[in-house]
């Protein structure tokens, strides 16, 4: 049996008699991409909110390299390296490109919420902060005021910032979401070069960037796993396609 780094078993959330996610099991592989598919209100979202713990299932149960976290909370199961974004750029617009990702490497000095310290105080971070700032291809911009910066680049520093907490599996919501293409060109290749280093979940409506990135491919469809493979498998599915066109004809 293959060993998963992060596996959903039986996972359901209910609102008010409403089954947002019913019976759902996902098993990610270490050191893979998988992406989680289907159409708008299929569930993907919730599937990653009860995942990083910011909803308590209803039922099931939640697995991290062999540890039971369903009734962890959000901060526990970010600090054992359960990292997510979210589908609305994240970052502090009043501080510049290096302090953002300076916050972020706080935690490793146990000062992540001491923000009366002295800022000199943060200065042992700067050459980690402007190496992550150059991996993401921002290096130009480090002392640029986040909330400046055109919105495909203030994605790429919350991509940054994310791997600042040095995340083993990392969950991205949408992460190309409202860019152009150039920027959604950028963001593939950055995330493309994480595989391997870390293991990537991503939500993602862009079916090209989910066939150039994926190795397995979940697809969703009113809260249940409709069918999982391979980008070539799912695209071929008849049920993918009635899921996404109401209709089963090639």
């Amino acid at each position: 049996m293959t060993a998963f780094v992060l596996e959903a078993v039986g996972l359901s959330r209910e609102f008010g008699g409403f089954y947002a996610v019913n019976d759902v099991s996902i098993g990610i592989e270490q050191g893979r991409i998988h992406a989680l598919i289907g159409p708008n209100g299929a569930g993907k979202t919730t599937v990653f909110n009860l995942l990083t713990k910011f909803l308590a299932p209803t039922a099931g149960r939640i697995v991290y390299k062999g540890q039971d976290i369903t009734r962890l909370r959000p901060a526990a199961v970010a600090c054992l390296g359960l990292v997510r974004s979210f589908q609305i750029s994240a970052v502090f617009p009043h501080l510049s490109v290096r302090d953002n990702v300076r916050l972020g490497l706080q935690r490793a000095l146990g000062t992540s919420f001491h923000f009366w310290r002295r800022g000199r105080s943060l200065d042992r971070l700067n050459d980690r902060a402007e190496s992550l700032i150059a991996s993401v291809g921002l290096q130009a911009f480090m002392g640029e005021t986040a909330g400046q910066l055109p919105y495909g680049h203030r994605r790429a520093l919350e991509l940054a910032t994310t791997l600042a907490l040095d995340p083993e599996v990392l969950l991205l919501d949408e992460p190309t979401s409202g860019l152009g293409r150039e920027d959604i060109g950028r963001i593939t290749e950055l995330i493309r070069g994480l595989a391997g280093e870390r293991t990537i979940l991503m939500v993602e409506h862009n079916l090209s960037v989910v066939a150039a990135l994926s190795h397995r491919i979940t697809v969703m469809a009113r809260g249940r796993v409709l069918v999982e493979g391979s980008y070539a498998e799912v695209s071929a599915n008849l049920e993918v396609r009635a899921a996404y066109m109401g209709s089963t004809n090639a």
